[in-house]
């Protein structure tokens, strides 16, 4: 971790704010399983309306879960380059990412100033 300051967030407090997020996030894939089954198409029991709110609630849910597995995907890539020397400096510019940055989502790839500037 040479590339971080002093002001930066411990490996530790790092390595807890991880775990959080994966809790999480596993938490939230767990409960919403059911979510992306498929929808029933028999009129004579629901309406074309309804239908169409649960084919709309289930690509939701489908997009929703794939940014979940996302997130676990940036989690276990923060954990491999927790101990490099380049993690908590942007991938962009090399400087240091701020603290709070990193201590809100320590997944984070780039600093404020570059994150701005590829959206």
């Amino acid at each position: 971790m040479t590339g971080m300051t002093d002001a930066q967030p411990s490996r530790a407090e790092l390595t807890a704010r991880l775990d959080a997020m994966e809790a999480e996030t596993r938490h939230y894939l767990d409960a919403s399983r059911d979510s992306g089954e498929a929808v029933e198409l028999d009129q004579t029991r629901q309406g074309r309306l309804s239908r169409m709110d649960a084919l709309q609630a289930q690509a939701m849910s489908r997009a929703a879960r794939q940014r979940a597995n996302q997130t676990l995907t940036r989690i276990a890539g923060t954990r491999k380059r927790l101990d490099s020397d380049t993690f908590g400096l942007c991938t962009d510019c090399d400087e240091p990412i701020a603290a709070p940055r990193l201590k809100h989502d320590p997944t984070v790839l780039r600093c404020l100033d570059c994150a701005s500037a590829t959206e």
